[in-house]
C-alpha cells in the first residue's frame, strides 16, 4: 500500500512538473512586433573636410521583428530605410546625398537590414547581428542595443511596447560609397543612431 502510495505522488509530481514546463513554455513564445512609424528616428554623423561632424536623418522607414522578451531570443527582423528621404537641412546637400555620389537613390532606393541574430549582454543591453544592403551590396554588421523601456503603452493605442535605442559604425567605403574619402573631404566612418518603439502585434 505505502508502495502504490509513494508511485502515485511521484507521477503526480512529474504531471505538475510537466503542466508547469508547459505554461512556461505557452509565456515564453515569441511575439511579432511592428515599429511605430511616428516614432522611428534614424541619425547618421559623419565628419566634413575635419572642421565639424555633419548630422543628418533618415524621415521615412519601416521595421519589424519577431522576439521573445522572456527568453529574449530574436528569431528574425528588418528593416528598411527610404534613401531619398535623406535629410541634412540644407537643399542642395540633401539633392547631392540623394545622387550617384553617395545614396544612388534612384537605382538603389532602398536601404535594408536584416537581422541575422541577437546576444543579450548584461542588464538591458546586447549585441544586435544582420546584414546591411546599402548600392546593391550586403555586408554584415553589429549594432550596440539597449532595451530602455518594455510595458503597456499608457494612452493612445494601450498596447505592450518596446522602446529601444541601438548603435553602430560602419565605414560606407566598404559599399562602395568612397566619394571624397581619399581627399578627405568627407569621411569614412559614419555614425548611425536609431531610437524606437516597437508595438506588440
Amino acid at each position: 500500500m505505502q508502495a502504490l502510495k509513494a508511485s502515485l505522488h511521484s507521477k503526480a509530481l512529474a504531471l505538475s512538473a510537466a503542466m508547469l514546463a508547459g505554461v512556461g513554455m505557452a509565456h515564453a513564445e515569441p511575439a511579432d512586433w511592428k515599429i511605430d512609424p511616428e516614432h522611428f528616428s534614424i541619425a547618421f554623423e559623419v565628419e566634413h573636410i575635419g572642421y565639424q561632424h555633419q548630422i543628418g536623418l533618415f524621415r521615412d522607414a519601416e521595421g519589424s521583428f519577431r522576439y521573445d522578451p522572456e527568453t529574449r531570443e530574436l528569431s528574425e527582423g528588418r528593416v528598411e530605410v527610404e534613401a531619398a528621404s535623406v535629410f541634412t537641412d540644407h537643399d542642395k546637400r540633401d539633392e547631392h546625398v540623394r545622387g550617384d555620389d553617395f545614396l544612388d537613390a534612384e537605382d538603389h532606393p532602398n536601404v535594408v537590414f536584416e537581422a541575422t541574430g541577437y546576444t543579450p549582454g548584461e542588464d538591458n543591453g546586447g549585441t544586435l547581428a544582420g546584414d546591411l544592403t546599402l548600392l546593391g551590396t550586403t555586408h554584415p554588421v553589429e549594432l550596440d542595443v539597449t532595451i530602455n523601456k518594455r510595458a503597456k503603452y499608457p494612452f493612445g493605442h494601450g498596447k505592450e511596447t518596446l522602446g529601444v535605442s541601438a548603435r553602430t559604425t560602419i565605414s560606407r567605403s566598404r559599399w562602395g560609397m568612397d566619394y571624397a574619402v581619399s581627399n578627405k573631404l568627407v569621411g569614412d566612418e559614419v555614425a548611425l543612431r536609431f531610437e524606437f518603439e516597437a508595438i506588440r502585434q
